[in-house]
Protein backbone atom coordinates (compact mmCIF):
# COMPACT_ATOMS: atom_id res chain seq x y z
CA UNK A 1 0.00 0.00 0.00
CA UNK A 2 1.33 3.24 -1.14
CA UNK A 3 -0.08 6.66 -1.12
CA UNK A 4 0.35 8.59 -4.20
CA UNK A 5 2.07 12.47 -4.67
CA UNK A 6 0.83 15.88 -4.31
CA UNK A 7 -0.01 17.71 -7.50
CA UNK A 8 -0.80 21.45 -7.80
CA UNK A 9 -4.39 22.06 -8.91
CA UNK A 10 -2.94 24.36 -11.80
CA UNK A 11 -2.06 20.55 -13.37
CA UNK A 12 -5.69 19.02 -13.45
CA UNK A 13 -7.89 20.24 -16.04
CA UNK A 14 -11.86 19.23 -16.02
CA UNK A 15 -11.69 17.96 -19.46
CA UNK A 16 -9.78 14.98 -21.21
CA UNK A 17 -7.28 15.99 -24.37
CA UNK A 18 -4.39 14.63 -26.20
CA UNK A 19 -2.47 16.97 -23.59
CA UNK A 20 -4.12 15.89 -20.63
CA UNK A 21 -4.69 12.07 -21.85
CA UNK A 22 -4.37 10.80 -18.00
CA UNK A 23 -6.67 10.71 -15.54
CA UNK A 24 -5.85 12.26 -11.79
CA UNK A 25 -7.10 10.15 -9.11
CA UNK A 26 -7.58 11.21 -5.71
CA UNK A 27 -9.45 10.07 -2.42
CA UNK A 28 -13.00 9.87 -4.22
CA UNK A 29 -11.93 8.26 -7.77
CA UNK A 30 -11.85 10.92 -11.07
CA UNK A 31 -10.34 14.63 -9.86
CA UNK A 32 -9.64 15.62 -13.52
CA UNK A 33 -6.91 14.81 -16.42
CA UNK A 34 -3.26 15.71 -16.25
CA UNK A 35 -0.38 15.37 -18.55
CA UNK A 36 1.81 12.75 -16.99
CA UNK A 37 1.10 9.70 -14.97
CA UNK A 38 2.75 7.59 -12.00
CA UNK A 39 1.06 4.71 -11.46
CA UNK A 40 0.61 2.01 -14.29
CA UNK A 41 -1.77 -1.15 -13.86
CA UNK A 42 -5.20 -2.38 -12.47
CA UNK A 43 -5.46 -1.59 -8.49
CA UNK A 44 -7.83 -0.70 -5.86
CA UNK A 45 -7.69 2.69 -4.16
CA UNK A 46 -8.18 3.65 -0.78
CA UNK A 47 -9.41 7.54 -0.32
CA UNK A 48 -6.86 8.35 3.01
CA UNK A 49 -8.42 11.88 3.96
CA UNK A 50 -11.15 13.70 5.64
CA UNK A 51 -14.57 12.52 4.69
CA UNK A 52 -13.61 10.27 2.24
CA UNK A 53 -11.59 8.07 4.66
CA UNK A 54 -11.94 4.15 3.49
CA UNK A 55 -13.53 5.03 0.04
CA UNK A 56 -12.98 2.34 -2.48
CA UNK A 57 -12.47 2.83 -5.97
CA UNK A 58 -10.72 0.49 -8.96
CA UNK A 59 -8.49 2.43 -11.50
CA UNK A 60 -6.75 0.37 -14.27
CA UNK A 61 -4.13 1.69 -16.87
CA UNK A 62 -2.13 4.83 -17.00
CA UNK A 63 -3.31 7.34 -14.06
CA UNK A 64 -1.57 9.81 -11.42
CA UNK A 65 -2.59 9.05 -7.49
CA UNK A 66 -2.85 11.88 -5.48
CA UNK A 67 -1.56 12.08 -1.95
CA UNK A 68 -4.92 11.58 -0.58
CA UNK A 69 -4.79 8.18 -2.71
CA UNK A 70 -3.62 4.75 -1.27
CA UNK A 71 -2.65 2.23 -3.99
CA UNK A 72 -3.24 -1.39 -3.20
CA UNK A 73 -0.74 -3.25 -4.97
CA UNK A 74 -0.97 -7.05 -4.84
CA UNK A 75 1.64 -7.84 -7.09
CA UNK A 76 -1.01 -9.60 -10.17
CA UNK A 77 -1.61 -12.49 -7.39
CA UNK A 78 -4.51 -11.54 -5.43
CA UNK A 79 -7.37 -10.09 -8.06
CA UNK A 80 -7.74 -6.54 -7.71
CA UNK A 81 -11.31 -6.88 -7.45
CA UNK A 82 -11.17 -9.23 -4.50
CA UNK A 83 -9.34 -6.61 -1.94
CA UNK A 84 -11.86 -4.24 -3.63
CA UNK A 85 -14.61 -6.12 -2.34
CA UNK A 86 -13.29 -7.51 0.62
CA UNK A 87 -11.57 -3.94 1.87
CA UNK A 88 -15.01 -2.56 1.25
CA UNK A 89 -16.46 -5.18 3.37
CA UNK A 90 -13.70 -4.14 6.29
CA UNK A 91 -15.00 -0.27 6.59
CA UNK A 92 -11.50 1.16 6.61
CA UNK A 93 -13.04 4.24 7.60
CA UNK A 94 -13.11 2.75 11.55
CA UNK A 95 -9.23 2.93 11.71
CA UNK A 96 -9.06 6.78 10.66
CA UNK A 97 -8.21 9.31 13.44
CA UNK A 98 -10.43 11.29 15.40
CA UNK A 99 -9.36 14.79 14.55
CA UNK A 100 -11.13 17.47 12.58
CA UNK A 101 -9.33 16.23 9.83
CA UNK A 102 -9.92 12.82 9.57
CA UNK A 103 -7.01 10.87 8.35
CA UNK A 104 -6.27 7.34 7.00
CA UNK A 105 -2.86 6.18 7.22
CA UNK A 106 -1.02 3.26 5.67
CA UNK A 107 0.83 2.19 8.56
CA UNK A 108 -2.37 1.81 10.41
CA UNK A 109 -3.93 -0.03 7.10
CA UNK A 110 -1.22 -2.59 6.92
CA UNK A 111 -1.76 -3.98 10.25
CA UNK A 112 -5.54 -4.53 9.80
CA UNK A 113 -6.34 -8.00 9.63
CA UNK A 114 -7.33 -9.39 6.68
CA UNK A 115 -9.39 -13.32 5.36
CA UNK A 116 -7.56 -14.59 2.75
CA UNK A 117 -9.07 -17.65 0.92
CA UNK A 118 -7.38 -19.70 -1.65
CA UNK A 119 -7.16 -18.06 -4.71
CA UNK A 120 -9.37 -20.07 -6.45
CA UNK A 121 -12.07 -19.37 -4.10
CA UNK A 122 -11.24 -15.71 -3.87
CA UNK A 123 -12.27 -16.45 -8.09
CA UNK A 124 -15.65 -17.93 -6.93
CA UNK A 125 -15.93 -15.00 -4.48
CA UNK A 126 -15.62 -12.49 -7.00
CA UNK A 127 -17.67 -14.30 -9.72
CA UNK A 128 -20.34 -14.51 -7.17
CA UNK A 129 -20.01 -10.95 -5.65
CA UNK A 130 -20.44 -9.87 -9.13
CA UNK A 131 -23.32 -11.74 -10.26
CA UNK A 132 -25.51 -10.89 -7.09
CA UNK A 133 -24.47 -7.13 -7.20
CA UNK A 134 -25.82 -7.23 -10.98
CA UNK A 135 -29.47 -8.35 -9.56
CA UNK A 136 -29.05 -5.57 -6.98
CA UNK A 137 -28.24 -2.87 -9.51
CA UNK A 138 -31.01 -4.59 -11.34
CA UNK A 139 -33.62 -4.78 -8.48
CA UNK A 140 -33.07 -1.21 -7.71
CA UNK A 141 -33.18 0.34 -11.09
CA UNK A 142 -36.47 -1.53 -11.28
CA UNK A 143 -37.38 -0.25 -7.65
CA UNK A 144 -36.99 3.49 -8.43
CA UNK A 145 -38.61 3.23 -11.82
CA UNK A 146 -41.31 1.78 -9.72
CA UNK A 147 -41.14 4.47 -6.96
CA UNK A 148 -41.43 6.94 -9.82
CA UNK A 149 -44.28 5.39 -11.52
CA UNK A 150 -46.32 5.24 -8.43
CA UNK A 151 -45.42 9.02 -7.69
CA UNK A 152 -46.32 9.36 -11.06
CA UNK A 153 -49.22 7.39 -11.03
CA UNK A 154 -50.82 9.02 -7.93
CA UNK A 155 -50.03 12.60 -9.17
CA UNK A 156 -51.73 12.07 -12.25
CA UNK A 157 -54.61 10.08 -10.44
CA UNK A 158 -55.02 13.02 -8.69
CA UNK A 159 -55.38 15.44 -11.01
CA UNK A 160 -57.62 13.24 -13.15
CA UNK A 161 -60.39 13.15 -9.96
CA UNK A 162 -60.25 16.72 -9.29
CA UNK A 163 -60.98 17.33 -13.22
CA UNK A 164 -63.59 14.87 -12.75
CA UNK A 165 -65.02 16.73 -10.00
CA UNK A 166 -65.18 20.14 -11.63
CA UNK A 167 -66.89 18.85 -14.59
CA UNK A 168 -69.74 17.11 -12.39
CA UNK A 169 -68.26 13.79 -13.29
CA UNK A 170 -67.71 12.35 -10.03
CA UNK A 171 -70.97 12.32 -8.36
CA UNK A 172 -74.56 11.76 -9.63
CA UNK A 173 -76.68 14.92 -10.11
CA UNK A 174 -80.23 15.09 -7.90
CA UNK A 175 -82.81 16.29 -9.65
CA UNK A 176 -84.15 17.33 -6.35
CA UNK A 177 -80.98 19.59 -5.93
CA UNK A 178 -81.51 23.64 -6.13
CA UNK A 179 -80.26 24.30 -9.51
CA UNK A 180 -76.71 26.56 -9.29
CA UNK A 181 -79.22 29.75 -11.14
CA UNK A 182 -81.23 30.13 -7.89
CA UNK A 183 -77.82 30.23 -5.68
CA UNK A 184 -75.97 32.42 -8.15
CA UNK A 185 -79.46 34.84 -7.64
CA UNK A 186 -79.12 34.80 -3.80
CA UNK A 187 -75.37 35.48 -3.90
CA UNK A 188 -76.31 38.68 -5.59
CA UNK A 189 -79.19 39.66 -2.93
CA UNK A 190 -76.48 38.82 -0.47
CA UNK A 191 -74.00 41.74 -2.38
CA UNK A 192 -76.73 44.18 -2.88
CA UNK A 193 -77.54 43.38 1.04
CA UNK A 194 -73.84 44.41 1.99
CA UNK A 195 -73.94 47.00 -0.51
CA UNK A 196 -76.60 49.29 0.93
CA UNK A 197 -74.72 48.31 4.29
CA UNK A 198 -71.50 49.65 3.50
CA UNK A 199 -69.56 46.86 2.99
CA UNK A 200 -69.23 46.93 -0.69
CA UNK A 201 -68.58 48.98 -3.51
CA UNK A 202 -70.83 49.88 -5.99
CA UNK A 203 -68.31 48.44 -8.93
CA UNK A 204 -68.83 45.06 -6.95
CA UNK A 205 -72.26 44.86 -7.81
CA UNK A 206 -71.77 44.16 -11.48
CA UNK A 207 -71.49 40.43 -12.38
CA UNK A 208 -72.18 38.78 -14.99
CA UNK A 209 -74.74 36.44 -16.14
CA UNK A 210 -73.30 33.35 -18.04
CA UNK A 211 -76.27 31.58 -20.52
CA UNK A 212 -76.68 29.27 -23.84
CA UNK A 213 -77.84 31.16 -26.59
CA UNK A 214 -80.83 29.06 -29.13
CA UNK A 215 -77.14 28.73 -31.36
CA UNK A 216 -76.28 26.63 -28.04
CA UNK A 217 -72.87 28.87 -27.75
CA UNK A 218 -72.41 30.47 -24.91
CA UNK A 219 -72.92 34.13 -24.20
CA UNK A 220 -72.04 36.39 -21.18
CA UNK A 221 -74.67 39.72 -20.20
CA UNK A 222 -72.80 42.31 -18.42
CA UNK A 223 -74.86 45.09 -17.47
CA UNK A 224 -76.81 45.57 -21.28
CA UNK A 225 -73.29 44.30 -23.18
CA UNK A 226 -73.92 40.61 -24.29
CA UNK A 227 -70.63 39.08 -25.62
CA UNK A 228 -70.03 35.41 -27.34
CA UNK A 229 -67.75 33.75 -25.07
CA UNK A 230 -67.88 30.26 -26.43
CA UNK A 231 -64.41 29.99 -27.11
CA UNK A 232 -63.41 30.73 -23.11
CA UNK A 233 -65.57 27.75 -21.99
CA UNK A 234 -63.03 24.59 -21.26
CA UNK A 235 -65.69 22.24 -20.93
CA UNK A 236 -69.66 21.31 -20.89
CA UNK A 237 -71.22 20.82 -17.62
CA UNK A 238 -74.09 19.64 -16.30
CA UNK A 239 -78.08 20.69 -16.67
CA UNK A 240 -78.34 22.08 -13.33
CA UNK A 241 -74.96 24.20 -13.11
CA UNK A 242 -73.71 27.41 -13.71
CA UNK A 243 -70.59 29.01 -15.28
CA UNK A 244 -69.51 32.51 -13.45
CA UNK A 245 -66.59 34.59 -13.05
CA UNK A 246 -64.68 33.94 -10.00
CA UNK A 247 -65.47 37.73 -9.13
CA UNK A 248 -69.03 36.64 -8.65
CA UNK A 249 -69.05 33.87 -6.17
CA UNK A 250 -66.57 35.31 -3.49
CA UNK A 251 -64.69 39.16 -2.27
CA UNK A 252 -61.51 38.66 -3.43
CA UNK A 253 -58.37 40.70 -1.85
CA UNK A 254 -54.71 40.69 -2.34
CA UNK A 255 -52.05 41.26 0.77
CA UNK A 256 -49.22 43.62 1.39
CA UNK A 257 -45.83 43.83 3.04
CA UNK A 258 -45.67 46.25 6.16
CA UNK A 259 -42.62 48.68 6.21
CA UNK A 260 -39.38 46.67 6.79
CA UNK A 261 -37.48 47.80 9.77
CA UNK A 262 -40.52 49.65 11.29
CA UNK A 263 -40.38 47.69 14.75
CA UNK A 264 -44.03 48.68 15.58
CA UNK A 265 -45.22 46.55 12.63
CA UNK A 266 -43.45 43.50 13.35
CA UNK A 267 -43.52 41.08 16.52
CA UNK A 268 -47.55 41.13 17.28
CA UNK A 269 -50.23 38.70 17.40
CA UNK A 270 -51.60 38.93 13.76
CA UNK A 271 -50.92 35.91 11.60
CA UNK A 272 -48.74 36.93 8.08
CA UNK A 273 -48.44 34.59 5.70
CA UNK A 274 -45.72 34.29 2.47
CA UNK A 275 -47.03 32.67 -0.38
CA UNK A 276 -44.49 29.96 0.38
CA UNK A 277 -46.56 28.88 3.71
CA UNK A 278 -49.73 27.76 1.82
CA UNK A 279 -49.86 24.16 1.99
CA UNK A 280 -52.28 22.99 0.27
CA UNK A 281 -54.03 22.46 2.84
CA UNK A 282 -55.52 24.15 6.59
CA UNK A 283 -52.99 26.74 7.58
CA UNK A 284 -52.88 27.74 11.12
CA UNK A 285 -49.91 29.49 11.93
CA UNK A 286 -47.11 32.08 9.92
CA UNK A 287 -43.21 32.55 10.42
CA UNK A 288 -44.26 36.03 10.91
CA UNK A 289 -46.58 37.68 12.62
CA UNK A 290 -47.79 41.93 12.73
CA UNK A 291 -48.72 44.20 15.40
CA UNK A 292 -52.89 46.08 14.97
CA UNK A 293 -51.21 48.83 13.91
CA UNK A 294 -49.34 46.99 11.14
CA UNK A 295 -52.91 46.37 10.24
CA UNK A 296 -54.62 49.52 10.19
CA UNK A 297 -52.03 51.41 8.70
CA UNK A 298 -50.98 49.54 5.91
CA UNK A 299 -53.85 48.73 3.99
CA UNK A 300 -53.56 44.80 4.50
CA UNK A 301 -56.61 42.45 4.33
CA UNK A 302 -57.44 40.53 7.14
CA UNK A 303 -58.62 36.90 5.76
CA UNK A 304 -61.44 35.48 7.94
CA UNK A 305 -61.43 31.64 9.34
CA UNK A 306 -62.42 29.39 6.25
CA UNK A 307 -61.23 31.91 3.24
CA UNK A 308 -59.66 30.53 0.49
CA UNK A 309 -55.71 31.98 0.06
CA UNK A 310 -54.17 31.34 -3.65
CA UNK A 311 -50.53 32.56 -4.61
CA UNK A 312 -50.40 35.32 -7.48
CA UNK A 313 -46.80 35.14 -8.29
CA UNK A 314 -43.63 33.45 -9.46
CA UNK A 315 -42.81 29.51 -8.85
CA UNK A 316 -45.48 28.97 -6.34
CA UNK A 317 -48.44 30.53 -8.74
CA UNK A 318 -51.35 28.11 -7.67
CA UNK A 319 -50.64 27.08 -4.39
CA UNK A 320 -53.52 26.83 -2.30
CA UNK A 321 -54.96 27.10 1.46
CA UNK A 322 -57.56 27.68 3.53
CA UNK A 323 -57.17 30.02 6.83
CA UNK A 324 -57.42 27.87 9.87
CA UNK A 325 -57.25 31.35 11.67
CA UNK A 326 -57.97 34.84 11.06
CA UNK A 327 -54.42 35.88 9.15
CA UNK A 328 -53.10 38.31 6.42
CA UNK A 329 -50.75 37.82 3.72
CA UNK A 330 -47.91 39.71 1.67
CA UNK A 331 -49.27 41.13 -2.07
CA UNK A 332 -48.41 37.65 -3.46
CA UNK A 333 -51.07 36.28 -1.70
CA UNK A 334 -54.66 36.76 -2.72
CA UNK A 335 -57.42 35.77 -0.44
CA UNK A 336 -61.46 35.23 -0.94
CA UNK A 337 -64.11 34.96 1.19
CA UNK A 338 -66.80 33.09 -0.85
CA UNK A 339 -70.43 34.03 -0.82
CA UNK A 340 -72.65 31.39 -0.23
CA UNK A 341 -70.03 29.26 -1.94
CA UNK A 342 -68.80 25.71 0.02
CA UNK A 343 -65.29 26.62 0.56
CA UNK A 344 -64.01 23.84 0.31
CA UNK A 345 -65.39 23.27 -3.43
CA UNK A 346 -63.62 26.65 -4.27
CA UNK A 347 -60.43 25.09 -2.57
CA UNK A 348 -60.56 21.87 -4.88
CA UNK A 349 -61.47 23.85 -7.56
CA UNK A 350 -58.41 26.32 -7.35
CA UNK A 351 -56.11 23.42 -7.10
CA UNK A 352 -57.80 21.57 -10.15
CA UNK A 353 -57.05 24.79 -11.86
CA UNK A 354 -53.22 25.09 -11.38
CA UNK A 355 -52.10 24.60 -14.80
CA UNK A 356 -54.46 27.44 -16.35
CA UNK A 357 -53.70 29.99 -13.45
CA UNK A 358 -49.93 29.19 -14.47
CA UNK A 359 -50.63 29.23 -18.00
CA UNK A 360 -52.31 32.79 -17.41
CA UNK A 361 -49.14 33.49 -15.58
CA UNK A 362 -46.76 33.81 -18.25
CA UNK A 363 -45.14 36.30 -20.56
CA UNK A 364 -43.23 38.65 -17.84
CA UNK A 365 -40.02 38.23 -16.51
CA UNK A 366 -41.92 37.06 -12.97
CA UNK A 367 -45.41 35.07 -13.75
CA UNK A 368 -48.70 36.30 -12.24
CA UNK A 369 -51.96 35.47 -12.32
CA UNK A 370 -52.77 39.30 -10.13
CA UNK A 371 -55.73 39.61 -8.70
CA UNK A 372 -57.62 40.79 -11.75
CA UNK A 373 -57.05 37.60 -13.65
CA UNK A 374 -58.17 35.71 -11.00
CA UNK A 375 -61.72 37.76 -10.87
CA UNK A 376 -62.52 37.43 -14.20
CA UNK A 377 -61.60 33.06 -14.32
CA UNK A 378 -64.13 31.43 -15.06
CA UNK A 379 -65.88 28.76 -12.72
CA UNK A 380 -68.56 25.83 -12.87
CA UNK A 381 -71.15 26.09 -10.20
CA UNK A 382 -72.79 23.00 -9.16
CA UNK A 383 -75.96 23.33 -6.71
CA UNK A 384 -74.70 24.07 -3.25
CA UNK A 385 -75.97 20.52 -1.76
CA UNK A 386 -73.82 18.62 -4.93
CA UNK A 387 -70.95 20.97 -3.75
CA UNK A 388 -70.88 19.35 -0.43
CA UNK A 389 -71.38 15.66 -1.89
CA UNK A 390 -68.44 16.34 -4.58
CA UNK A 391 -65.98 17.53 -1.60
CA UNK A 392 -67.18 14.73 0.63
CA UNK A 393 -66.54 11.96 -2.31
CA UNK A 394 -63.73 14.07 -3.72
CA UNK A 395 -61.41 14.03 -0.12
CA UNK A 396 -62.19 10.34 0.41
CA UNK A 397 -60.77 9.45 -3.54
CA UNK A 398 -57.89 11.13 -3.01
CA UNK A 399 -57.04 9.99 0.86
CA UNK A 400 -57.19 6.48 -0.29
CA UNK A 401 -55.03 7.38 -3.54
CA UNK A 402 -52.39 8.67 -1.03
CA UNK A 403 -52.32 5.55 0.83
CA UNK A 404 -51.22 3.33 -1.96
Amino acid sequence: MQAGKNISASKIFAEYSELHPYRCVGGNGLRGYTDSYNTSGHYSIVGRQGALCGCLNIENGDFYATEHAVVVDAYDIVPTTFIYYFLTALNLNQYATATAQPGLAVSNIIEVMFPLPPIQEQQRIVEQIELIMSLVNKYEQSRSKLDSLNKTINTQLKKSILQEAIQGKLVLQDPNDEPASVLLERIKEEKAKLFKEGKLKKKDLVDSVIFKGEDNKYYEKVGSEVTCIDDEIPFEIPLNWQWTRMGTIGDWGSGSTPQRGNPAYYGGDILWLKTGELNNGIVYDSEEKITDRALQECSLRLNKIGDVLIAMYGATIGKVAIAGREMTTNQACCGCTPYQIYNKYLFHFLIASKDAFIKKGEGGAQPNISREKLIHHLIPIPPIQEQYRIVEKLEFVIASIMRR
